[in-house]
């Protein structure tokens, strides 16, 4: 049987590419945890936004294998990223279409309403705002003041390309607000839970998934799941997650 994620040393790489590392690696646990509902949901369109070294992208394609009729499209504005994520991606025998360019500019027309599953390790890191949108491997991490600089604009555009029964999976750190993420969120009528929770000694990572509070059975499901555990409470749920993690205590009284 073949290997359900990405082998690191079948992973290409470049000095100006992000390489997988404690985050890519959440994402891909959060993914793996979800799988079995993943193969449920049964997706026709999957979207990452910033493949950096295709890490994430390829593993979602071999955890989805079995599943026929999967399109898979990965987005870069690192001309070497799509490069290296074409390498990973044929290393493992899958295929994406990989593309140059901004999230998802001059693709959001013609995808509006169509991905089931959107991924996103965003560039999340605290940074001056100078450093925002700087060519090479910078871009991979700089999120200006509060690492929020790319999550803003990247929420909108997920709003736009997300169908109807669509699911979201965002990397966040602790800095960036995800309490206020969640509540914008579900101001748009998105739902949402804390798929993985990790800490390290450099950084507290929570991969979040976001789905529309709709009549699709699967999203119905999603919602029934988290109202048996959150006392009714459906994207309250992650808001009594976060606030039981310890890190998040650090940084509530800046809420």
């Amino acid at each position: 049987m073949s290997c359900r994620i990405a082998q690191i040393h079948k992973v290409s790489s470049h000095s100006e590419v992000y390489e997988p590392c404690d985050d890519s690696f959440a994402l891909v646990d959060a993914l793996l945890a979800d799988r079995t509902n993943l193969l449920e949901h049964k997706p026709t369109l999957c979207l990452e936004l910033g493949c950096g070294s295709g890490y994430v992208i390829t593993s979602l394609a071999l955890m989805l294998g079995e599943l026929p009729g999967v399109h898979y499209i990965a987005t870069d504005v690192n001309l070497h990223a799509v490069r290296v994520t074409r390498e990973t991606l044929q290393a493992h025998n899958v295929h994406a279409d990989v593309i140059a360019t901004d999230l998802a500019s001059g693709l959001d027309s013609r995808l509006a309403g169509l991905v089931d599953v959107i991924v996103v390790n965003p560039p999340y890191v605290p940074t001056p705002d100078d450093e925002v949108g700087q060519e090479g491997i910078t871009s991979a991490w700089a999120g200006g003041v509060d690492g929020r600089a790319v999550i803003d604009r990247i929420l909108p555009v997920v709003d736009k390309l997300l169908s109807d029964r669509g699911w979201f999976y965002m990397v966040t750190l602790t800095s960036n607000n995800p309490l206020q993420i969640c509540r914008q969120m579900k101001a748009g009528g998105y739902a949402s839970r804390i798929v993985v929770q990790r800490s390290t000694e450099e950084e507290s990572l929570h991969i979040i998934k976001f789905w529309r509070d709709s009549g699709d059975p699967m999203c119905k499901k999603e919602t029934a799941t988290l109202k048996k555990t959150s006392s009714g409470k459906v994207m309250d749920s992650v808001l009594s997650q976060i606030h039981r993690l310890p890190f998040w205590k650090k940084v509530e009284s800046n809420d």
